[in-house]
């Protein structure tokens, strides 16, 4: 398996550098103000992709630290509470009967 990654890793950058060597040419980019900048192709599809991960790499990040920061809070919660419910010390009672439930019907008015 690592090597069908290792071949289409390959692939994709053989591709990308002919892409790259193909259509190396300048375009004239628009700006404000009556700016025009010139500059080439395979860089300016690099920068509009990187402009679109850039911002959705972090929201992955922020939405995979705060997961894990509340699966670290309810880890803490747990082993707390295990603490709590831990057998008796020795020499205490212990009562083996179950505890039986009892719900009062409700009344409504």
């Amino acid at each position: 398996m690592q090597f069908l990654k290792t071949l289409f890793w390959c692939l994709l950058a053989f591709v990308a550098a002919m892409f790259t060597r193909n259509n190396w040419t300048t375009v004239p980019v628009n700006l404000w103000g009556g700016l025009i900048a010139e500059i080439n192709l395979p860089l300016l599809l690099l920068i509009t992709f990187l402009v679109g991960l850039v911002p959705m790499l972090g929201v992955y990040h922020a939405a995979r630290w705060r997961m894990r920061a509340r699966l670290a809070t309810a880890e803490r919660t747990i082993a707390t509470l295990r603490e709590v419910i831990a057998a008796p010390a020795p020499g205490t009672a212990v009562e083996t009967a179950p505890l039986a439930i009892t719900a009062e019907p409700e009344t409504r008015i």
